[in-house]
């Protein structure tokens, strides 16, 4: 949730810290804060953005090759200056900033307290770094040996950069649950939860493992684990780019993700097709194949937007593979002592491949001898890792909080996969495999289509933003866009907003509508077309107001309707590929005519890292 950015070496650190800050600003934005180290430690740290921070730090030191850097999303303690980071152990000896939750910090805190330490802040970071400390003291060994003893005695999940005012040019770098990554130049170091802090001064990385330690100077990288063996570094090539983190001209990054939707769901089929669409190949899931194919249920965990593609995932693979398919929030799965056979397929479906949720419910699942799928799209991620086979999605870094094409890369991945299933089970015949292989890859032409009616949507946009509630119906395929289309306005423009099934409407929802309460209905080209125009006629006999998103040329619908979208033609295994663009564009117009913050919406983080 938090994000950190360290760096050791011969350049003036304060400017890459704040460059980087900013970078992984989308990973909590409750306050900001740095740590130079030049001799003596100066710090500086304040609620509010990164912005305030700089501002904070005008006419400050900022001298120093060394140092470290945090934004935060706030778990133990309130938004404040003094719960920012980075912390300091009681005696000065230690300044430590963390990404992830101490579970057993309140234990920890009470044991420090009976020892004479006091605490300045609310949070458990502030703990870790006086446990640390006390070790450090009272046991008379190294900052690195200091920093293990503690961490084996931390229940929780941390991505950690610690440094020892009594060893001035060494960082020390931890992690467990939440990411960490180094990027190695020159007699040069940097560290950052991410990637995208780096990618400007080095291409080649280091992803920490769990309960992997790090001692770096200038010259050097030292890497062990908890229990002090030596670990061989993985180094590894990224191929983000600078271009992939600018907002290339536009307002918001939401909007440059909107708009880049035709280039990433090409790029994430792009290799898989053959050129003669003959065929799908998903390279990553094909040593596991043979247990694919004879799958008897598949369960999909995921949280959020994720959670809502596992649902357009449940359709396909039912329709087209004939596997029975459970849809599982990540968050609950773990708890409920699920039932989980041999020959169950389970695919865990994560943006940044760190969601802790779905991490848990990973090694919940590792227990058993089910095979288990990861879709993600950060190579690298511990889902990535921690699983038997996956698919990458190609999206590029997502840096609006609000997912968009994150969620259709998704939905890209899932549909060659059930197509793949589908015909490797003789349950999808091949003509129909075929004709969906050519659908798909006419889907990012037909967006462009989509976009370039962005104007027409922003004037819809202007009718209802100031509207109090909003609901939304679909069916089929369609009802998992509805719920997120209703959740991307609620993320980022505050209305209350709601998905249903459409037949569900009057089984309850029907009572909240009236001549203000706006209805998006999205109406596909198929079977439930005709049910879908009666539950419009259900809304429009009550004074609601419709919004309704047809295939082009739609003509009985435009007549009932207040307002509509027009999406181009396509299969309906498709659809959701397409329908979900213009409740994006909407979403985001009212939120930007509210003022609201679109990329960083009240609240809310980007990957997730605490359960």
């Amino acid at each position: 949730m938090c994000g950190i950015v360290a760096y050791v070496g011969d350049r003036t650190a304060y400017p890459i810290l704040i460059k980087g800050l900013q970078r992984l600003e989308y990973r909590g934005y409750d306050s900001a804060g740095i740590a130079l180290l030049n001799g003596e430690t100066h710090v500086y740290k304040c609620k509010g953005k990164v912005k305030d921070l700089q501002a904070l730090a005008k006419d400050k030191d900022i001298s120093g090759t060394v140092g470290m850097g945090h934004t935060r999303w706030a778990t133990h303690g309130e938004p404040s200056d003094r719960n920012a980071h980075p912390h300091q152990s009681m005696n000065g000896k230690f300044f430590v900033v963390h990404n992830g939750i101490i579970e057993n910090y309140s234990h920890l805190k009470k044991e420090l307290q009976n020892r004479g330490y006091k605490f300045a802040s609310d949070t458990d970071t502030e703990v870790l770094a006086n446990l640390i400390e006390n070790i450090y003291l009272e046991q008379k060994v190294s900052a690195e040996l200091a920093v293990r003893l503690a961490l084996t005695r931390v229940v929780g999940a941390y991505g950690l950069v610690i440094s020892c005012e009594d060893e001035p040019g060494t960082l020390i770098a931890a992690r467990k649950g939440s990411p960490l990554v180094i990027g190695i130049g020159e007699h040069e170091y940097f560290l950052a939860s991410d990637a995208t802090p780096i990618v400007e001064y080095t291409d080649k990385v280091l992803y920490l493992n769990d309960e992997e330690v790090a001692v770096i100077t200038r010259d050097s990288l030292d890497l062990k684990n908890l229990l002090n063996d030596s670990k061989t570094p993985e180094i590894q090539k990224i191929t983000l780019s600078i271009d992939h983190i600018d907002k290339g001209g536009y307002e918001h990054f939401m909007l440059k993700e909107i708009h880049e939707q035709p280039l990433t769901i090409q790029d994430t089929f792009r290799g898989r097709i053959a050129m003669d669409e003959s065929k799908i190949f998903l390279g990553g899931i094909l040593d596991v194949m043979p247990k694919l194919i004879n799958a008897k249920r598949i369960i999909i965990v995921a949280c959020g937007t994720s959670w809502h593609a596992g649902l357009v995932g449940e359709y396909l693979f039912e329709q087209y593979a004939r596997i029975p398919v459970e849809v599982e929030y990540a968050s609950e799965f773990r708890y409920r002592d699920p039932i989980i056979y041999p020959d169950d397929l389970v695919i865990a479906i994560s943006q940044s491949g760190e969601t802790a949720d779905t991490l848990a419910a990973i090694r919940k699942v590792k227990e058993t001898q089910a095979t288990i799928l990861g879709i993600c799209n950060v190579a690298g991620s511990s889902i990535s890792r921690e699983t038997d086979a996956g698919v990458y999605t190609h999206a590029g870094i997502e840096i609006g909080v609000a997912s968009t094409k994150a969620f259709t890369s998704q939905i890209t991945v899932l549909t060659m996969m059930a197509l793949v299933l589908g015909s490797k089970r003789q349950t999808l015949a091949p003509e129909l495999y075929h004709h969906l292989i050519h659908e798909l890859i006419q889907v990012p032409k037909k967006i462009e289509e989509i976009l370039k009616e962005e104007e027409k949507i922003k004037a819809i946009a202007a009718v209802y933003k100031d509207v109090s509630n909003a609901l939304y119906m679909g069916r089929g395929l369609l009802f998992p866009v509805a719920l997120e289309g209703a959740l991307k306005l609620k993320e980022i423009s505050y209305i209350h907003a709601e998905g249903y099934p459409a037949a569900e409407m009057k089984h309850g929802p029907i009572a909240l509508i009236d001549e203000n309460m706006p209805v998006l209905a999205l109406a596909g080209n198929d079977t439930s077309y005709e049910k879908m125009i009666s539950n419009i006629q259900e809304v429009k006999a009550r004074k609601g107001k419709v919004i309704a998103i047809v295939s082009r040329g739609d003509k009985t619908i435009r007549k009932m309707a207040d307002h509509v979208i027009e999406i181009p033609e396509c299969h309906e295994a498709v659809s959701p590929l397409l329908a979900v663009i213009p409740l994006q564009i909407l979403s985001y117009h009212i939120a930007v005519m509210r003022e609201c913050n679109v990329d960083q919406p009240r609240n809310l983080a980007k990957s997730v890292t605490v359960e």
